[in-house]
This record gives structure tokens, C-alpha cells and sequence, in this order.
């Protein structure tokens, strides 16, 4: 979510849930979910980004994740932990206003995180952006996760666009449009 930079961990879980965890990310399907997420619905969702942000200074990256790996969990690694990992190492954070945004889908534990950097965050109050992770969240477990991500990004494109419109029609795209498959 948006706001606050201060990564909270999770009290530590216990050595059955860690153990429960691993066992879900494990199961993950990654044919099918590579069915759900094909070259198609990858070409949607970089529409949807290049279309919004040709309205906004904002810069917008998906994420799909299909699970951690064993470390990670045991470890107790949050989706939100790995979310600002994800932020960094794409530099979603390195655009010249500060106006990144990360949408992150960690698909075992269908945990949605959105890290948006400072120039972007203020578009949203905090519980709008939570109110769009549990959104997208939802949509995953509903079996609808491409038009979820679809609307999330609307939604998104639609905030900046109030609050970051173009001063100038040529500015350049800064970040890659094309979604993460991590």
C-alpha cells in the first residue's frame, strides 16, 4: 500500500504455518497460472498501463509472482516485504518526480501489494489503496485476476490523471510497460 515507507513484519508465525505456507506456495500450478497470465492478458495489461499513462507523469509496473521459495517463507518474508523488493530492484523508485507505482500479485498467498512511490501516493488516500489491494485480491480468488488487474490499473490511471496530469504531451515514458513475471 501506499504511505507508509516502514515495512512491518508479521509476529513470527509459528513453525505450522511457516510449514502450512511453504506447502501452499509448493502447490502452486505455475502451467495454469501461465495459462491465466498468457502472452494475451500480459498484452492487455501493458495496454492498459501505456494507455493511462498517456494521460499522467505517473509511471506503473505489474508485478506477478507465483510463489517464494522455501527461505523466503521460513525466513517470514511478507508479500509487502517482497513487494519493496520488487520496487527496488526494477527502480520503479528512480523516476525524475518520484511518481512510480508497483503493483505486486503474489499469486500463492493471492496477496496484492501497491507501492507507490512519494510523488504518486498523495493521488490516493491510504485506505483507497488498501481498498484497491483487497479489491484485486478478491478478484484473483473470484477466478477474474487479469480483468482485476485490468480495473486496478484503471483505477490507478484514473487517480493519477487527477493528480499528476501531463504538463507536456511529449513527455517520455520512463519505465517499461510490459508487466514482471517473476
Amino acid at each position: 500500500m501506499a504511505g507508509d515507507p516502514h515495512v512491518h513484519r508479521q509476529t513470527d508465525p509459528s513453525i505450522g504455518a511457516r510449514l502450512a505456507r511453504i506447502w501452499r506456495h509448493c502447490k502452486v500450478n505455475e502451467p495454469a497460472l501461465s495459462r491465466r497470465f498468457d502472452a494475451a492478458a500480459f498484452e492487455r495489461i501493458e495496454a492498459a498501463i501505456a494507455a493511462g499513462e498517456s494521460s499522467h507523469r505517473g509511471e506503473i509496473r505489474f508485478a506477478l509472482e507465483a510463489r517464494l521459495d522455501a527461505a523466503a517463507i521460513w525466513r517470514g518474508q511478507s508479500a509487502r516485504e517482497r513487494a519493496l523488493e520488487v520496487f527496488a530492484s526494477y527502480g520503479v523508485w528512480d523516476t525524475e518526480a518520484n511518481t512510480g507505482v508497483l503493483i505486486y500479485l503474489l499469486w500463492a498467498d493471492h496477496a496484492v501489494e501497491i507501492v507507490a512511490d512519494r510523488g504518486a501516493s498523495p493521488a490516493l488516500a491510504d485506505d483507497a489503496w488498501r481498498r484497491l489491494c483487497a479489491g484485486l485480491a478478491a478478484a484473483c480468488r473470484d477466478e477474474c485476476a487479469v480483468d482485476g488487474v485490468i480495473e486496478t490499473i484503471g483505477a490507478i490511471n484514473a487517480a493519477l490523471a487527477q493528480s499528476l496530469p501531463h504538463s507536456d504531451p511529449g513527455e517520455v515514458d520512463e519505465l517499461p510497460n510490459k508487466p514482471i513475471r517473476l
